[in-house]
C-alpha cells in the first residue's frame, strides 16, 4: 500500500497551527507554511530584492520616536539562543543586538505576547522647569532660591540644560516667567553660580520687575555692556533695593583696577532706589532721586512777573568795606597775578568751578550770542575750561575719579588750577550795577563765617567775549600769626564754588518786578542793545607818578588796597585819596560819601 504524497487538506493545517499556538510555539497571528511557501508570505511569488532589503533595513531600524513594541520570546528568558518559531527574527545580526520581541510573564512561563507599546514618558520642558521653580519657591520668606541650578535633582531626573550650562536666552525667559506667575509676588530672587551672562539675564526685568532683593554672584557677567542688558533703563527695576555682583568678571575688573567707586555709582545711576550694592550701603543724595509726577494737567500761568519783586544787593551783619575791599583785592589779583592769592586762601579750604555750556534761554531769545554788537561772543569756546576740570555733575555722571579730583583743596592745589584757567578781566571799578552781591553771616563750627554770593560777568581776554558767571564762597576770620595774617588777608576763603555761564544780562537782577516768562527785547530791525564788549581796564597801581607809587609803597596793605580802590572809583591821584581817607578815619563809606559832596570843589591837578 503506497502512502500519498499530496499535500495535507487546510483543515489539517489549521488544527496544526492551532495545537501550535497552544503550546506558544507559534504567534497566534502567524500562519502555517509548507515547503512551497515563499518567504514574502504569498505562494507563488518572490518579493523582490528591493522589498526584501525594505523589509530588512526596517527590522534592524532602532526604535524612533514612534512607539514599538517590546516582546521577549520564552526562549530569550530560558537563556538559550534559538530563534525558532519566533515571528520576524532576524538571522542577521543588528548593531544593538537586537531585543527580541516575544513576551513572556513574570514567572518565566509563555503568555500571550502584548500589542501594547511600552513607552517611558517624560513630561514638557516647560513643566519641568516648573517643577524646579516650585520646589526653589518660599513662599513664606518670597524667596525664590535658584543658584546651582546644574546641581538640583529635578535638573538631572530630566536631563535639563540649565541658563548657563548649555541652556539658552530662551530656557532663562521661561524660568523668569514661571517665577513671575508665582503668588505672592518674589520679593528675593537668587541666580548665584549659574554662569549667567548679560544676554541670559535680559528678560529678567519684564517678568520679575518687583524684586526688591537680587544676588547675581558669581556669574559670567563681563563688563558694563553686559550689565547694561539687565539692569541698563531705569524702568526696569523700580524697587529693586539691594544688588550682589561680587564673583563677575566686571566687579572683578573694577576691583583690579581700583575703579570700585567708579563702577558703584554706574550700578547706582542705572538703579536709582538701590540701597545696598554688594552688602555695602549706597549714599542717597535726595535732589538725585526720582520724584514722582503727579499725571495731571497744569494750566500754564497767566502771569508776566513773580508775585514778589527782586530787591537790591544787599550785606548785612558785617561792615561792608571788609566785603568790598577783600573782593576788591582777590579780583585784582585774579586778572592780574593768579598765585598772589594762595594766601587767600584757608589751608582746608575746597575749591570747584563748573562750565555750564547750555545759553540761557532768556539770552538766546534777547540774541546777545549772534548780534551784531556783540563780535566777540562768537569767538568764545568751552574747551579751555573743560579740559581744566569743569565739574559739572550733569556731565560727568558717573565719573567717580573726575567727581573726586575736580575738587581741589588746600590754597596751592587750589592756584595751581587757577593760574591755568584762561585769562580773565573784571570790571570790577565799572558800573556797579554789572555785579551783584549779597553777604549775611552764617554759623560755622563754635565761631561765624560769611557766605558771600556774587553775580557778575567778566570779559575772557584771549577772545575778547563776556562771560557771565555766579561765585559763592565762605569766608572765614584769618587765624593770628597764619601767613595770610601776615600778607594782610583779614578774612579767608574756606570754601568757593565758581560756574561760569554763557553771557546774560544784568538785567536778570535789576531791582523790580521779575519777569516769569522771558521776552525778546529785539527792536524790529534787530539790534540789540548791548553792553560793550570791551569793558575798561581796571585801575593800575603802575598808571600812578613814581612818587605816588613810592609813598602808597609806605602804607600797610590793608590801606594800600583802600587807598587804590578810592584811585578806582574817584580817578583821584594817590595823595588826595590817601587824605579823603585819613580824614574820614579809614572808614571808605565815609570817604566817598564826602568826596560826592565836594568833589565839584577839587582843583583839577586832584584827578589822574
Amino acid at each position: 500500500m503506497s502512502l500519498s504524497t499530496q499535500p495535507a487538506a487546510s483543515g489539517s493545517k489549521t488544527i496544526a497551527s492551532s495545537a501550535l499556538r497552544r503550546a506558544g510555539l507559534m504567534d497566534r497571528d502567524a500562519t502555517m507554511r509548507d515547503g512551497t511557501d515563499n518567504a514574502g508570505g504569498r505562494k507563488g511569488r518572490t518579493r523582490s530584492g528591493k522589498a526584501a532589503r525594505m523589509l530588512d533595513i526596517n527590522r534592524d531600524k532602532p526604535s524612533g520616536s514612534r512607539p514599538q513594541t517590546i516582546r521577549f520570546s520564552t526562549s530569550a528568558t530560558n537563556g538559550h539562543s534559538s530563534q525558532t518559531a519566533i515571528r520576524g527574527a532576524s538571522s542577521r545580526p543588528t548593531l544593538a543586538g537586537r531585543i527580541r520581541r516575544n513576551a513572556v510573564s513574570g514567572d518565566g512561563e509563555s503568555s500571550t505576547p502584548s500589542r501594547i507599546p511600552v513607552k517611558i514618558m517624560t513630561p514638557k520642558p516647560v513643566e519641568a522647569w516648573r517643577e524646579l521653580v516650585k520646589k526653589r519657591w518660599n513662599p513664606e520668606t518670597k524667596f525664590l532660591n535658584l543658584d546651582s541650578m546644574l546641581e538640583d535633582e529635578v535638573v538631572k531626573k530630566y536631563n535639563l540644560n540649565p541658563p548657563g550650562n548649555g541652556g539658552t536666552g530662551r530656557d532663562a525667559a521661561v524660568i523668569f516667567k514661571l517665577a513671575g506667575q508665582l503668588k505672592p509676588e518674589v520679593e528675593t530672587l537668587s541666580l548665584a553660580n549659574n554662569k549667567l551672562t548679560g544676554m541670559l539675564l535680559i528678560q529678567l526685568g519684564r517678568y520679575l520687575p518687583s524684586l526688591l532683593n537680587l544676588s547675581v554672584q558669581n556669574n559670567s557677567i563681563r563688563d558694563k555692556k553686559e550689565l547694561g542688558m539687565f539692569i541698563g533703563t531705569k524702568d526696569k527695576f523700580t524697587k529693586l533695593r539691594e544688588l550682589v555682583l561680587v564673583g563677575n568678571p566686571v566687579h572683578d575688573a573694577a576691583l583690579k583696577h581700583n575703579d570700585t567707586a567708579a563702577f558703584r555709582a554706574d550700578v547706582a545711576r542705572r538703579i536709582p532706589t538701590l540701597q545696598v550694592l554688594d552688602q555695602d550701603p549706597i549714599t542717597q543724595i535726595s535732589f538725585d532721586a526720582p520724584q514722582a509726577t503727579p499725571l495731571v494737567s497744569v494750566a500754564k500761568p497767566n502771569a508776566t512777573t513773580f508775585p514778589v519783586e527782586m530787591g537790591p544787593a544787599f550785606v548785612t551783619g558785617v561792615d561792608g568795606s571788609l566785603v568790598s575791599n577783600f573782593l576788591i583785592r582777590y579780583f585784582q589779583a585774579f586778572d592780574n597775578q593768579r598765585d598772589a592769592l594762595v594766601f587767600a586762601y584757608d589751608g582746608a579750604a575746597t575749591f570747584s568751578f563748573s562750565a555750564n555750556t547750555a545759553i540761557p534761554t532768556r539770552a538766546r531769545i534777547t540774541g546777545y550770542h549772534s548780534s551784531r554788537e556783540m563780535p566777540n561772543q562768537r569767538k568764545l569756546e568751552w574747551g579751555s575750561w573743560l579740559e581744566a576740570g569743569s565739574r559739572n555733575l550733569n556731565r560727568i555722571g558717573s565719573d567717580a575719579n573726575k567727581t573726586i579730583s575736580n575738587l581741589h583743596i588746600g590754597g596751592e592745589q587750589i592756584v595751581k588750577v587757577l593760574t591755568v584757567l584762561p585769562p580773565t578781566r573784571h570790571d570790577i571799578n565799572g558800573p556797579p550795577e554789572k555785579f551783584c552781591l549779597d553777604a549775611f553771616p552764617v554759623p560755622h563750627g563754635q565761631n561765624m563765617g560769611l557766605l558771600v554770593t556774587l553775580h557778575g560777568q567778566f570779559t575772557e581776554v584771549t577772545s575778547g567775549g563776556i562771560r557771565s558767571f555766579d561765585r559763592t564762597m565762605m569766608l572765614v576770620p584769618t587765624a593770628d600769626g597764619s601767613g595770610a595774617k601776615l600778607n594782610g588777608w583779614d578774612v579767608t576763603i574756606l570754601s568757593d564754588q565758581w560756574i561760569i555761564r554763557s553771557y546774560s544780562s544784568h538785567e536778570a537782577w535789576k531791582p523790580g518786578p521779575m519777569l516769569v516768562q522771558a521776552e525778546s527785547t529785539k527792536p524790529k530791525g534787530g539790534i540789540v542793545s548791548a553792553p560793550s564788549p570791551q569793558p575798561p581796564q581796571p585801575f593800575n597801581v603802575a598808571s600812578l607818578p613814581p612818587d605816588q607809587q613810592a609813598a602808597l609803597a609806605t602804607l600797610p596793605e590793608t590801606r594800600q588796597n583802600l587807598v587804590i580802590q578810592v584811585c578806582a572809583q574817584t580817578n583821584l591821584n594817590a595823595k588826595y585819596a590817601h587824605d579823603c581817607l585819613n580824614g574820614n578815619e579809614w572808614d571808605f563809606n565815609r570817604a566817598m560819601a564826602n568826596f560826592n559832596n565836594v568833589k565839584a570843589s577839587l582843583p583839577r591837578d586832584a584827578f589822574l
